[in-house]
């Protein structure tokens, strides 16, 4: 199998095409660097009092991409690489971009600002190994994810990156908790500091990184619609394909069909 270091942002496994290369470099371009992180639970929802207004579904927002490839290409599987390489090298990156995109907004995510970790209509608790259920604060359970997948992504048990040595056996059920908990972290980001990023000018690599890694999470059955289904009114318009280019013409058998393109939103 081939390496996959966390110390590689933008070419993990070193076997990412030079397209897909493009993408992670624009998705992850202009944001910064995040300390370390810190503790591990388990999350879970209840809903608060009064959805607000989604200032991210407003059209002029949504139409802000850095890219225009189409991403259901980029996330499938290559031929030439083992399932468990491609989706620890596509989580590795995931979780570097979704970290480096929430340090842009990080100073805007307080005790203060956010005293509970919220996304639409779902509020997010942590539970302890003892299974005690604490409600947190948005940058103390950011903290919690950040730091459980960091301890993850560089255990060599877990993460091999060493020739020869296997995944484990929980290796998919860990790949999904992953997942589960960045998708928290992006629908928060979404839900409570839109408004900043939309400040720093922002808003094309939040929506391209959150529509590559719905894209990512549907084609590989990571994370269950129903945990993700809080979002779907965003990820429906994110992830439709983009209108074609103007091309040179082509016969009528190459043309997508209907339901190629409803392909990732029918998952």
């Amino acid at each position: 199998m081939g390496q996959h270091p966390c110390g590689t942002l933008w070419t993990p496994c070193g076997l990412v095409p030079r397209r897909i290369e493009a993408v992670l470099r624009a998705e992850g371009g202009v944001c910064k660097s995040v300390l370390g992180r810190k503790s591990k639970t388990k999350p879970n929802g209840k809903k608060p009092p009064a959805e607000e207004k989604k200032q991210y579904l407003e059209a002029e927002f949504t139409k802000v991409r850095v890219v225009d490839f189409d991403l259901k290409e980029l996330v499938m599987l290559p031929r030439e690489i083992d399932l468990n390489e491609w989706l620890a090298s596509n989580t590795t990156t995931f979780f570097n971009l979704i970290n480096l995109q929430y340090s842009t907004i990080s100073e805007f995510c307080t005790g203060d600002t956010c005293q509970a970790m919220t996304a639409c209509n779902t509020i997010y608790y942590w539970y302890d190994e003892r299974g005690k259920k604490t409600k947190c604060t948005a940058p103390q359970y950011v903290d919690f994810v950040m730091s459980l997948v960091q301890k993850l992504v560089t255990d060599d048990d877990i993460f091999p990156t060493k020739y020869g040595k296997e995944f484990p056996n929980a290796f998919e059920s860990l790949v999904k908790k992953i997942c589960r908990y960045l998708f928290h972290v992006l629908a928060h980001l979404f839900w409570a500091h839109f408004k900043e990023t939309v400040a720093l000018d922002l808003q094309g690599h939040l929506n391209t990184l959150y529509a590559h890694f719905i894209v990512f999470i549907r084609e590989f059955n990571l994370v269950d619609p129903k945990e993700t289904c809080i979002m779907d009114d965003l990820s429906e318009i994110l992830c439709a394909p983009a209108p074609p280019a103007p091309a040179a013409p082509s016969s009528p058998t190459s043309a997508p069909s209907p339901s190629s393109h409803n392909h990732v939103t029918e998952r």
